[in-house]
């Protein structure tokens, strides 16, 4: 899903730009709109957008497909904007094993972002544990199930604008059989005097020290329910409730939307250089 671009701030009283608001796209470099560069001229773009200032470098795996990290990768440049103070941790999100571990061997992983909540559960066998064996933080988005367990699609409709009616877990189909695990958990969250959005968040909350959880919302009434989470305590055997009452397997529908499926970290090695 494409970031909301930086528009760069003209600085009063001069003809420049603050670069340091300004990313750069490198998804035209290997052919998106046109004929992709060869190598050579790929990397002197690069390099000389590095020279004017400009750290952000917005590259996927789907871009070439595959190419434009290869491209990225050669300049190794993520490793210098460390050593040079410029950056201060790297993180990296939807990552396979082998991808975080080649990474990780360049310099340093801090965190990896990935979907991780009552109804995503599919990191914990691997990525859980490797993240653990390396010593990188996890950042679990989408912690309350895209909005699920805070009633989106039960006790809310799915606005017409929003991008979840391409959700195959939002499908009419499946939010009917998936509606069961919200009525579950509601009962849970009444045993632990919270609501169902909380009690979802906690049990994220609860995986671990490591663990940091990013919920999103646009209602300050939600955004203090979310806070409000770190009050709900859960010993072990709540833990084990929660998470035998409201199994992945019993959700239905796939995680991610359909036509990003193959770029999760299952399917997203990227390239070896």
């Amino acid at each position: 899903m494409a970031e909301t671009p930086l528009i760069p701030r003209v600085r009063l009283g001069t003809q420049g730009l603050e670069v340091s608001k300004l990313g750069f796209g490198c998804m035209g470099l290997t052919g998106a709109y046109n004929s992709p560069l060869g190598d050579d001229a790929g990397i002197a773009v690069i390099a000389h957008a590095f020279r004017r200032g400009v750290t952000f470098f917005d590259t996927s795996d789907v871009y070439g497909p595959h190419t434009n990290e290869t491209l990225l990768g050669k300049i190794g440049e993520l490793k210098k904007l460390v050593e040079e103070g410029k950056v201060k941790y790297i993180g990296l999100s939807e990552a396979s094993p082998d991808t975080i571990r080649r990474a990780h061997a360049v310099h340093p992983i801090t965190a990896v972002q990935m979907e991780w909540s009552l109804w995503a559960r599919d990191i914990e066998p691997e990525i859980v544990p490797l993240c653990r064996e390396l010593g990188i933080g996890i950042v679990p988005y989408s912690p309350i199930a895209r909005g699920f367990f805070g009633g989106r699609g039960v006790t809310e409709q799915v606005s017409a604008e929003s991008n979840l009616k391409g959700h195959p877990r939002f499908s009419a189909e499946n939010l009917e059989k998936n509606k069961i695990l919200y009525l579950k958990m509601e009962e849970l969250a009444k045993k632990h005097q919270c609501s169902p959005a909380q009690l979802a968040l906690a049990w994220v909350l609860h995986q671990g020290d490591d663990v940091v959880p990013i919920p999103g919302t646009t209602k300050i009434r939600n955004l203090d329910s979310n806070i409000d989470s770190v009050k709900v305590k859960l010993i072990e055997d709540e833990l084990k409730e929660i998470s035998d009452q409201i199994r992945e397997e019993d959700v239905a529908g796939g995680r991610q939307y359909t036509s990003f499926a193959h770029t999760t970290w299952n399917y997203a090695d990227t390239p070896k250089k």
